[in-house]
Formats: structure tokens, C-alpha cells, sequence
């Protein structure tokens, strides 16, 4: 029983032997957590298998003795009746990211000992024709041991460690097991925390997911390059293709499971950029988005995709009979009236809503309890919302590059369609008890700069004929921009300015001090700075989304801003200039059209070359760009 690696838990971990169990279920149900070369796995139902009826998993003699003395760590004949205690058993099947192996799937048989606190993998072939071949030199197991009656172990131990077989996707490097795999096993084990919402893609075939995503991943990667918003390319390109493999792998199962052959119709209500519109479009399912203020990127997609530029008010005038699916994807103030407007459309119009930021009805929501966290009680109130609505109300937690990803999903009624009209009542009563509820504030908010929300303005103020939305606070067409960018640019300056002064004038001692060939300066706390700062200034600050703060990190070209502390940004230090992601030095003939803070107030300069800096040394080498904007294609995809 050779052991590999070993990894100690903290002397004061209050969690074991629970948390153990606890992190061997993440590793066993969710593997691509920490193995990112998969997309999750397929796990079949746990069942206790005895010594005998595990002998049928191997089919070699001398093979099955050396695991039973494996899985039993070669306990005396005096313990073997610890050997007839059945194990838990399961078997999971890994789903990669990328399809490398064909028809071949590769399995694991998974044995948990509960009684000797360790669990043993088992990994094993199956082609397409049922043949089974078991991995032999890729057997290992985990174990948790207690020392001394002080110290817990985490110790991992392969039956044949020189045959161990890696293709860096199912079956990792041996070295990764030990710096990777063992760390995050004692870190879960530790916290031992239990999420409170699903795993992800429960709703969904993981192993359809994964090959759709893929595949339109690289139909529309092209997005990335010619993005022409002011946000992140990479971020909202990738996750709309995300939650449009959702929505198709959901719809594809739905039809499957009522037979239908046409594909569903939807509207997306606050479509922001469209992209998911144009996606869901482009792969055949008619519909449209909806949203109030248009975007540059519209004009790219071309007429096929519908995109209006159209407020919204919850009413008569906006209740879509005709389709089947209602999208709320990052709807703000609209997405408590996602499932309501969708119950009141049609007896057989679904839902589908990813929330955000936290609205009620007719404001912001107020918390009702403290034991959740904000964003659980929020899911629980959108969650109440369908049911009162009168879906029978699904969760699940999507695989997106965002902290808020949990989606709400409601493909039934809880009613029949004779019920209809008290289920009306219902709605109606609910959504006018929000509307009196005590600590709602009616405010418009203000649009993030993705502009995935859509909702309305003032010259529709719900109080129209038809209208069940009277008190709807919608948002202004026009996005109101708090983001320190509005501030008058002498302003900007002498703010900089004053608080690189004071980081510039402090000794080596009161911070990071200085380089003995350039001054960096201290660090201050961001209140420290405050106190910098008459109270008309900060008054003017505090109008601002984000106050001070966010006017430092606006100019990350003088400071850092890192845990709470103000620092001079030292463009020599890769990880401190944001200069990972980019070149070392600046492409020759490359423009300038923005001048060096260093080069023109740092006592000693910018500490770059001209060559390598990415900003204009002077008058001379500033040379603000002439040339024609790029035209975008209209159908970039």
C-alpha cells in the first residue's frame, strides 16, 4: 500500500471526520471544480456492494486479492470481519470539455469505507460495444487518519505508482494530485460548507451541455474581436453563449418530453446587447428582444435578429400570447414581473429568469431576515413569486463568469386551466401586498454599463388604461453615468495630484517606501486619503457611484488600489501594471494620445524608458490618433 503524498488539516480544524466526507462528495460529484478540463460527470445511483458482489468488477484473480488488500489496508486475519461491512458504491462517468476520446467513455467505480474512513477509485474503459477495461495502474485511494489523538492526515495512496497513466484530462499528472487535488480536499474538509443552492446544470444533461457549449463557443468566438461595447468582450461574449447552451439544452429536452417538433418562441424582456437574442435566433427559435435603450452592437447583427427599442411598463399592452418562453436575463427592476407577466400571457407560457440586481415590485427589496444572505433571501423571493404566479418553480445554478448565477426556470402550472381566474386573484393580491409592503422605496436605479437591463421611462408611469403595474418605478431612457467620468478634468487632476504628493513625501518606513533608484512612496488607507480632502470635495465624490474610491481606480495609471490601501503604481512591476496581459514593450509606431503622469510631475520621471512606456513622454511623442474609425461588418457571426 505505497503512500504518495500526504497533506496535514490545521491543528484546530473543529470539522473531521464530517468535513472529510463532506469534501470527498465535491471531488466525487463535482470534479471540475478543480479539474478544469472537465465539464462535470455522470454519476449513477449509491448502493452497498458486498466483497463477493464486487469480485464481478475484476476480472483478474491476483488483481481482485491485491485490491481487497488494498481497500481493507492489509488488515490481519483477526480484522476481517471489518472485510464482510459492505461499501458504499457508485460509478461516475467524466464528461469532458473537449471530446477526446471518441466512443470511449471513461468511468470510475467509486468505493467509500466509511469505517476506515477512506475512499478508492477504480478507473475503467467501456466502448461502444459494452467492452469494459479496467485502468489497473490508475487505482488509487483517499484516507483520512487520526494521529496521536491530535493530528488529522489527508494521505493518498495508489496501488501501482510507477504504472500511473496520465492523458491530462480524466487521469491528471501525479504531481497534480499533490499540489492541486489533496490542498482543495483539506481546504473543503475544513470549512465543511454546504451551499445553499443547487449543483450546477441539475436541470439540465451535463454531457448535452458540454458538447453544445463547445460547439458555440467557436461558432460565435468571432464576437470577441469586433465587440464594439464598452464592457468586457471575453466576459459577456462567453457567458451569453453560456446561458443560450442553457436555454437550448432545455428546450431541446422539453420538446423531447411533451413531442413536440417545432422550436419554441420566446421574447427576451431587457435584452441589453442582444447577443443572446441573436444566438437563440441564429439557432432557429423565433423571438425577439426588448429592450429601452438601443446599442451600437445591434446594427452588426443584422435583420434576422429582432431587437425594439421600447420601454417597458407591466400591463395589458405587454402580455405576449403568442409565445412560449419569457427570458428575464439580468432584468433588474423587471425581474420580479418576469413570471407574473408570463402567467398572465397564456395558460402555456413559460419562464426563465437569471436575477441581479435586487428589486421588488415597485423598488427595491428590502431584506426580511438576516440568518440567509441577501442574495438566497432574493432567489427565495423571485422562487415565491413563481409559485404564487402559479409555476411550479425550478432552481438551478448556471456555469457562468459571475457571482450571481443562479436561475430560476418555470416549465408548468401549479393549477389547472380551469383555476385560472382564482390564480389571477392570487397573483393580483400578492403583487398589491408588495406594493403597500413596509420599507419598499420606490426609485429608478441606475444602468450598469453592460446595459442588460432594459425597463421603461417616465413618460409611461403605469397609470394608463390596461395597465396592472400602476407605481412601476421604470428606468430613464437615457443612462445617467455616475462614475466619477463626468467630473470636471481640473478637478480629476488636483485631486490626483494632492494624493500623489502625500504617498510621494512619505518615508521608507511609513509604507512600502522607496527603491533606491526610483520613489514609490507609501500606501494609505482609502479613509486616510479622505481625510486628505476638504468636505466640499468629498461631497462632490459622494455623488458619484463608488465616491473616492472609484476616482482612484479610475486613475490606475498614477495608483494602485489593493485590500482598502492607496499605492503608487510602479509600471516596472508586471502583476502591479496590469502588464501581464500585455506586451513588455509598446509595438513601434504605436500612438500615444495619452500623456505620462510620471514624465511630467514624478521628482524623478517615469521609471520607463520611452520605448517601453505606454503613455507620452512629452509634447513630441504625444500623437493623437487620426485615423478613420473601423467599420463595423453588420453580420459579424
Amino acid at each position: 500500500m505505497p503512500k504518495l503524498f500526504a497533506k496535514k488539516f490545521p491543528v484546530d480544524c473543529k470539522t473531521l471526520p464530517e468535513g472529510f466526507w463532506s469534501a470527498v462528495d465535491v471531488w466525487i460529484k463535482k470534479p471540475h471544480v478543480v479539474n478544469k478540463r472537465l465539464c462535470g460527470v455522470k454519476e449513477t445511483e449509491s448502493e452497498d456492494v458486498g466483497r463477493e458482489a464486487l469480485r464481478f468488477l475484476l476480472d483478474d484473480p491476483d488483481l481482485s486479492h491485491r485490491v481487497f488488500s488494498f481497500l481493507t489496508c492489509g488488515a490481519l486475519p483477526a480484522q476481517t470481519h471489518d472485510e464482510e461491512k459492505p461499501w458504499s458504491y457508485s460509478i461516475r462517468t467524466f464528461i469532458p470539455k473537449v471530446n477526446c476520446y471518441g466512443t470511449s467513455l471513461h468511468k470510475e467505480v467509486i468505493l467509500k469505507d466509511f469505517g476506515r474512513q477512506q475512499v478508492t477509485f477504480l478507473p475503467f474503459e467501456e466502448d461502444s460495444e459494452g467492452r469494459v477495461s479496467l485502468k489497473r495502474g490508475n487505482i488509487y485511494q483517499i484516507q483520512l487518519l487520526h494521529q496521536d489523538c491530535e493530528e488529522w492526515m489527508l494521505e493518498l495512496h495508489l496501488l501501482t505508482p510507477d504504472a500511473w497513466f496520465s492523458d491530462g484530462v480524466a487521469y491528471p499528472k501525479l504531481p497534480w494530485l499533490s499540489d492541486n487535488l489533496l490542498p482543495k480536499l483539506v481546504r473543503w474538509a475544513a470549512e465543511c460548507r454546504s451551499s445553499d443552492f443547487r449543483s450546477t446544470l441539475s436541470l439540465l444533461p451535463v454531457e448535452k451541455y458540454s458538447v453544445m457549449y463547445q460547439q458555440l463557443k467557436e461558432k460565435y468566438k468571432a464576437m470577441v474581436k469586433v465587440w464594439p461595447e464598452v464592457t468586457d468582450p471575453e466576459k459577456f461574449v462567453y457567458e451569453d453563449v453560456a446561458i443560450a447552451t442553457y436555454l437550448l439544452v432545455l428546450w431541446a429536452e422539453e420538446r423531447a418530453e411533451r413531442g413536440l417538433t417545432e422550436r419554441q418562441s420566446f421574447v427576451d424582456l431587457g435584452c441589453g446587447n442582444g447577443l443572446l437574442v441573436h444566438i437563440l435566433t441564429n439557432e432557429g427559435h423565433p423571438g425577439k428582444g426588448i429592450d429601452v435603450r438601443r446599442r451600437k452592437i445591434w446594427d452588426m447583427f443584422g435583420p434576422q435578429t429582432q431587437l425594439e427599442e421600447k420601454a417597458i411598463t407591466p400591463g395589458a399592452s405587454f402580455l405576449f400570447p403568442a409565445t412560449d418562453w419569457l427570458i428575464g436575463n439580468h432584468s433588474d427592476e423587471l425581474t420580479p414581473w418576469i413570471p407574473v407577466i408570463a402567467a398572465r400571457s397564456s395558460y402555456s407560457c413559460r419562464f426563465f429568469a437569471l436575477p441581479c440586481c435586487f428589486f421588488d415590485f415597485y423598488g427595491k427589496y428590502q431584506r426580511r431576515q438576516c440568518k440567509k444572505s441577501q442574495y438566497k433571501e432574493y432567489i427565495d423571493f423571485i422562487a415565491e413569486v413563481g409559485r404564487v404566479s402559479g409555476f411550479n418553480t425550478e432552481e438551478d445554478c448556471m456555469r457562468i463568469p459571475s457571482t450571481k448565477r443562479v436561475c430560476l426556470v418555470g416549465k408548468s402550472r401549479n393549477y389547472t386551466l380551469l383555476e385560472e381566474g382564482e390564480a389571477e386573484l392570487r397573483r393580483a393580491r400578492y403583487v398589491q401586498s408588495r406594493q403597500t409592503a413596509p420599507g419598499v422605496t420606490v426609485q429608478a436605479s441606475h444602468s450598469r454599463n453592460d446595459g442588460g437591463c432594459c425597463l421603461g421611462n417616465k413618460e409611461t408611469d403605469g397609470t394608463a388604461e390596461g395597465s396592472w403595474g400602476a407605481g412601476f418605478q421604470p428606468r430613464e431612457r437615457v443612462e445617467t453615468v455616475r462614475n466619477c467620468a463626468t467630473l470636471p478634468r481640473d478637478f480629476v487632476d488636483s485631486v490626483v495630484l494632492r494624493v500623489a504628493k502625500v504617498l510621494l513625501g512619505m518615508s521608507e518606513d511609513d509604507g512600502e517606501g522607496s527603491s533606491a533608484d526610483w520613489n514609490r512612496g507609501g500606501s494609505l488607507s482609502v479613509s486616510e486619503v479622505a481625510g486628505l480632502l476638504e468636505q466640499e470635495t468629498l461631497q462632490l465624490l459622494k455623488n458619484e457611484c463608488g465616491g473616492l474610491q472609484t476616482l482612484l481606480k479610475n486613475n490606475h495609471q498614477v495608483f494602485r488600489v489593493e485590500g482598502g490601501r492607496v499605492h503608487i503604481r510602479d509600471w516596472r512591476d508586471r502583476k502591479s501594471s496590469r502588464a501581464e496581459t500585455k506586451k513588455k514593450s509598446v509595438a513601434p509606431g504605436a500612438l500615444k494620445t495619452r500623456p505620462c503622469w510620471f514624465y511630467d510631475h514624478h521628482p524623478q520621471r517615469c521609471p520607463l524608458q520611452v520605448e517601453h512606456c505606454p503613455f507620452a513622454h512629452g509634447t513630441d511623442d504625444l500623437r493623437p490618433s487620426t485615423r478613420p474609425l473601423k467599420k463595423m461588418k453588420t453580420n459579424a457571426v
